[in-house]
């Protein structure tokens, strides 16, 4: 990974300055868990602290992989384990195997015919929802110190370009059209990353500067959950797009399905979109702040998105400009991205009239030539993603970053 500049590091080191409590002490003093288990899919539950619940079935499994040495043929044995009606291959570990036959069932509660609603609108908003579950939930999890940290010294955050298409996988394979289908990968996929979860658990802990103990809680799961869908709902009806009652619930319930195959209990998933705002707004300010690692992923990643514009300065600045606009200015900040006077109100402008434009409520002539200049960028930057994304597959690491 390239050293952080000078700029970003002071840019960094202010932040951590102003607000250090928030980034560096990720945040053991935080107000106590509040949020009831009533408004969960399960409708009740011990009521646990989720900071301390992790994965009782995955966890000992795979560290049990690991101690042996049996992950590389795992994954080799997974590499061609691709289709949600795909049986298991044959020569997987047995202890192994019963697990994945297990967590492979969708929940009692999962519902087809929302599951398919999803698809329909997953498709004609793939637009906004893969801008704002790509880039926009990358810049979020950044600012996530430890999220941020656990990319950042677990294998993946020695080569960015490889953990970004791991992982857009998942976003994909729940944005599909067959997503929960027979010929889809869902299943899969959400399995095979929480496999994945459970070894960096494992493996972070070894990993002497580490401080957090055991990474990867409940809450950091629930909280990585709030920055795909729940921000992106906020943030479609902040743009005002318009979105029936069957596909906002269909919509939650694609992502509820996919939470619980991942190992999320379902007494903390969210019944809800009230349910889900409310439980947001109690895990995500104690979970996030500025780190200098969050800054340094941050700088990669925009330099990789800035790569698929066209040549030329104004490449990174939009890419800054349009990252400040889908995450705000607070987040924007933390993750080190750097204030664009020329691009930044240009974005603030055009990008709702262009929403508005393509849902029919505006005419053309409203909507300024630069939208499109605008348009056009966010279209490069979800192909960054999706081609990426189709590029590898997920796999159960065996180390941390190198050096760790």
């Amino acid at each position: 990974m390239a050293e952080l500049s000078r700029r970003r590091m002071l840019i960094s080191g202010g932040a951590l300055g102003a607000l250090g409590a928030l980034g560096m002490a990720t945040p053991a003093g935080a107000r106590p868990w509040t949020w009831a288990a009533a408004g969960s899919v399960a409708g009740s539950g011990a009521g646990a602290d989720p900071r301390w619940v992790w994965d009782e079935e995955a966890d000992p499994l795979v560290a049990s992989l690991l101690d042996r040495g049996a992950v590389p043929e795992v994954n080799r044995l997974l590499w061609d384990w691709t289709r949600n009606d795909q049986p298991l291959p044959a020569g997987l570990p047995a202890d192994l195997r019963d697990f994945m036959e297990r967590a492979r069932r969708l929940p009692p509660w999962a519902d087809h015919g929302k599951l398919g609603t999803a698809a329909e609108f997953n498709k004609a908003r793939g637009l906004y929802l893969n801008l704002l579950n790509g880039v926009g939930g990358g810049m979020l999890s950044t600012a996530i110190p430890k999220e941020a940290r656990a990319v950042y010294y677990s294998k993946g955050g020695a080569d960015m370009e490889d953990r970004v298409a791991k992982t857009s996988i998942l976003g994909f394979a729940v944005g599909s059209l067959n997503a929960y289908r027979p010929d889809g990968a869902c299943v899969v996929e959400s399995v095979k990353t929480r496999l994945v979860h459970a070894a960096v658990r494992h493996l972070l802990k070894q990993v002497p500067h580490w401080p957090y103990g055991i990474p990867i809680s409940q809450e950091d799961m629930l909280v990585t959950w709030h920055t795909l869908p729940t921000f992106a709902m906020r943030r479609m009806r902040e743009w005002k797009v318009p979105i029936s009652a069957a596909e906002s619930e269909a919509y939650l319930h694609v992502w509820q399905v996919t939470a619980h195959l991942l190992g999320i209990r379902d007494e903390y998933i969210p019944a809800t979109w009230a349910d889900a705002e409310a439980q947001s707004d109690q895990v995500l300010p104690r979970n996030m702040g500025p780190t200098p690692e969050g800054v340094a992923l941050t700088d990669i990643l925009l330099d990789q998105l800035a790569e698929q514009t066209s040549p030329g300065s104004v490449s990174r600045p939009l890419c800054n400009a349009l990252a400040r606009y889908l995450v705000g200015d607070q987040v924007a900040d933390w993750d080190g991205i750097e204030r664009e006077p020329v691009w930044d109100p240009l974005v603030r402008s055009a990008w709702p009239k262009l929403v508005r434009f393509r849902e029919g409520l505006v005419p053309l002539p409203l909507v300024p030539e630069i939208a499109w200049v605008i348009d056009e960028a966010a279209r490069r930057y979800i192909m960054f993603f999706l081609t990426k994304g189709r590029e590898t597959r997920i796999e159960i690491p065996t180390t941390n970053r190198p050096g760790t």
